[in-house]
């Protein structure tokens, strides 16, 4: 079915409510590249088990179990409809930690856990069921969009670079791979050699995949981290200690009392999701101006319903610190680089980010891909992260209209890497008061960028 998109429309799919289900092979063309880079980038996936035995005292194969539950969940989004990478609220994660740190490590943790996760996710979806998460994105003001996304890129740059953050520990292999990285995925000479040559159009089109396996070398030869010891066979995940020891059904319900205390950080931590749903939509756009042979239906409050529901599942099944996010900015970058290099590259957006998510899943279940990465799992986190911090400083600026909005986002991007979401979010709504007063909302266009002398135009002309 996939063959037959008339230029210009979606891609097949099957109606299912709010939600439109896409099959690998029927719906969309699978893309081997995309396939290719999500069996060694489950790396990343991995590089949570080190936060879940830290927070939580987890051991290696419990907290594998939660990585390849989150990784099932991880399909849901492009079968169900959404054209993304999902990930996870990565800005958020230090926020969630910290407020988790206040309990005492063993049943109280886990319980406090659980109560912040499901209240996020029942949050969220009550968002997309009534349609709010549309407005919500609509009618916040430019400059707190701004200020929200590019703080969010601030704070994970921070946590590499922070006294103790991961780059005291692989200084030399970060510094090459995130070098080597940012050269192939955003370099315009390298885009030149892509077009010149075919071994330099491999790689283009494996994006991050080369500068895992490079990781896998520099690391131990700069004496950062130990040569791999491969392992054959399958994983072996530990669901029985899981769910007896870390979820529900083996310590109970948390408290009411639990939920109430959650509310503020879920708050907090919201504010930083929606970030993420900011990115997506203007990444997706970005895609809409160069690929006009497909349409591309992101719908925000669809993406609510689904990373609301993941959310709300793995409070249940594998409670887990990162959270269910609605993006993976890094991947969803070098999926969309690749997509509007045209049809022949990549057929569908959905075929990319499915593709990439499928090879994911098979890395982790793969005991010879995950014992490859093991060692360099803090270098890859440090990867996806600082990816994560020019996407989001890139977009966050273009989401501003004017020079006061750009200042505005900058206080509130500095207030929120330093200080956290709540008094970010705090600060920007004072701000745009002050500054803009009855215009709190619509701020100002003084067309500081293109795209603003391009949308003020477009108004005149239908005006």
């Amino acid at each position: 079915m996939w063959k037959n998109r008339t230029h210009g429309e979606e891609s097949p799919y099957i109606p299912l409510g709010p939600f439109k289900l896409r099959l690998p092979f029927i719906h969309y063309k699978f893309e081997w590249p995309d396939y290719v880079q999500g069996l060694l980038m489950c790396a990343v996936d991995l590089a949570a088990i080190p936060l879940m035995t830290e927070l939580l005292g987890m051991p290696f194969e419990v907290a594998l179990a939660v990585v390849l539950l989150n990784g099932i969940l991880y399909l849901t989004h492009h079968l169900l409809g959404d054209p993304v990478v999902p990930g996870w609220i990565t800005p958020a994660i230090p926020l969630i930690m910290a407020y988790v740190s206040t309990f005492p490590e063993g049943v109280d943790r886990v319980h406090a856990l659980v109560a912040f996760q499901l209240t996020l996710g029942l949050f969220s979806v009550f968002l997309g069921v009534t349609g709010l998460a549309r407005k919500v994105v609509t009618f916040v003001p430019p400059a707190i969009k701004s200020g929200v996304i590019i703080g969010a890129g601030f704070a994970a740059v921070k946590s590499i670079f922070e006294a103790g953050g991961r780059f005291e520990s692989f200084p030399w292999s970060i510094s090459i791979a995130v070098g080597i990285a940012f050269y192939i995925i955003f370099s315009k000479h390298f885009n030149k050699l892509k077009s010149q040559n075919r071994v330099w159009g491999l790689i283009g089109k494996l994006g991050v995949f080369p500068i895992i396996v490079l990781a896998v070398i520099i690391g131990p030869l700069f004496g950062e981290a130990p040569w791999p010891t491969i392992e054959w066979g399958f994983i072996n995940p530990d669901f029985g200690t899981l769910w007896s020891e870390y979820t529900v059904f083996g310590v109970g319900f948390p408290s009411f009392m639990l939920f109430i205390k959650a509310v503020p950080t879920v708050l907090a931590a919201y504010i930083v999701l929606f970030g993420d749903v900011l990115q997506s939509k203007a990444l997706i756009s970005e895609a809409d101006d160069v690929r006009q042979d497909e349409k591309v239906d992101y719908n925000e409050n669809r993406a609510h319903m689904i990373f609301g529901g993941r959310n709300s599942l793995m409070s249940f099944l594998g409670p887990d610190v990162t959270m269910a996010g609605p993006l993976w900015a890094a991947m969803q970058v070098v999926v969309i680089e690749r997509y509007k290099e045209g049809k022949k590259a990549m057929n569908s957006l959905f075929g990319g980010s499915g593709s990439f998510r499928w090879g994911t899943n098979t890395g982790l279940i793969l005991m010879p891909i995950v014992s490859l990465v093991e060692p360099i799992l803090g270098i890859a986190l440090a990867l996806t992260l600082l990816i994560q911090g020019y996407v989001s400083v890139r977009v966050g600026i273009l989401e501003s209209r004017s020079h006061r909005d750009l200042g505005i986002a900058g206080i509130i991007a500095a207030v929120l890497a330093v200080k956290g979401a709540t008094w970010a979010f705090a600060v920007g709504i004072i701000l745009t008061l002050l500054v803009y007063g009855k215009q709190f909302f619509t701020g100002e266009n003084d067309e500081i960028f293109t795209k603003d002398m391009e949308d003020e135009e477009e108004k005149r002309k239908i005006s």
